[in-house]
């Protein structure tokens, strides 16, 4: 499939889209506050949030799949970026939203250039077929595109080439999304829960790939996204649920659960998390106590 063809028609000038087509370029700027919040929690924080704000449209009940491929340099490079805390930085990822057992070569799949400006975070993305998101960053290739586009995708190129970027860590997580409302239109919270990952089997398609949990799977990450200020309300439930602001990266945790690096200051850790107490009831049977205690295990599908 060509990108024209996956992207829709054309117009007949090559110097110009038709002004009714969409982009398949996206930017965005905006700041992001995280907390690591205990599942249970989560759930009331969410249905709490649910009386000011909406659910996001592409967010059903129960959440959707986010599926990220990470590169990086053989030194990893923009690992070390974000360790040493530089106020410039970048990641480039491969991202599919959905279930990865529907996953073909002409699925949309995002391209994206993620990156931090001192406290703003900066999204730039291109939707592209999985199989030519693979030409441009695993094979390298030029591929077919649109002026406008023409930036971007010499950008990425640009960092794949001179960096030696290659796959590093696939992140996959269930989200659901909350979008604000009448004032508070820029305003986005979302929970991400079962938060694993692997070092391998890079391809998104790939058969009985197994995953593991690289956040104990009782705990979600809260994220809230604004693009200029948090409201007030916000700030006043985070206090009034005594949330702690995290440093925490997903591709991070993956990169020093694997062993790829040394744990970091960055690093959450399984002693720092236990899970909650048991509430009063039957005694949990063998198999019950396997799974429960399986937050580092293979399987975490």
């Amino acid at each position: 499939m060509s990108l024209s063809e996956a992207a829709g028609a054309r117009g007949s000038s090559a110097e110009e889209e038709p002004l009714h087509v969409a982009s398949r370029l996206h930017a965005f700027n905006r700041f992001e506050l995280k907390y690591l919040v205990p599942v249970e929690q989560a759930a009331e924080i969410r249905d709490e949030l649910a009386e000011r704000m909406d659910r996001d449209l592409h967010s059903p009940v129960g959440g959707y799949g986010v599926w990220s491929l990470y590169y990086d340099s053989p030194q990893l490079r923009f690992y070390w970026e974000k360790i040493e805390g530089l106020k410039f930085r970048r990641k480039l990822r491969v991202r599919h939203y959905g279930d990865l057992d529907l996953v073909t070569d002409g699925s949309p799949v995002c391209v994206e250039i993620k990156q931090r400006v001192n406290r703003v975070t900066q999204k730039r993305r291109i939707t592209l077929p999985y199989a030519v998101a693979r030409q441009l960053c695993d094979a390298r290739q030029m591929v077919e595109h649109t002026p406008k586009e023409s930036p971007f995708v010499q950008e990425v190129l640009d960092l794949v080439v001179r960096l030696d970027l290659r796959p590093t860590a696939i992140t996959g997580y269930q989200r659901e999304a909350l979008v604000g409302r009448d004032a508070d239109t820029g305003l986005r919270v979302t929970f991400d829960r079962r938060i694993r990952g692997r070092d391998r089997d890079f391809h998104f398609g790939t058969a009985g790939a197994e995953n593991r949990f690289t956040l104990p799977p009782h705990m979600s990450v809260m994220e809230i996204k604004v693009n200029e200020r948090t409201p007030h309300w916000i700030t006043d439930l985070a206090a009034r649920r005594n949330l702690s602001l995290i440093r925490v990266s997903k591709y991070v945790q993956s990169v020093e659960a694997f062993g790829l690096a040394p744990r970091s200051v960055f690093h959450v850790r399984e002693e720092d998390c236990p899970p909650p107490a048991p509430l009063p009831g039957p005694t949990p049977t063998p198999e019950r106590s396997a799974r429960d205690d399986a937050p580092l295990k293979a399987g975490a599908q």
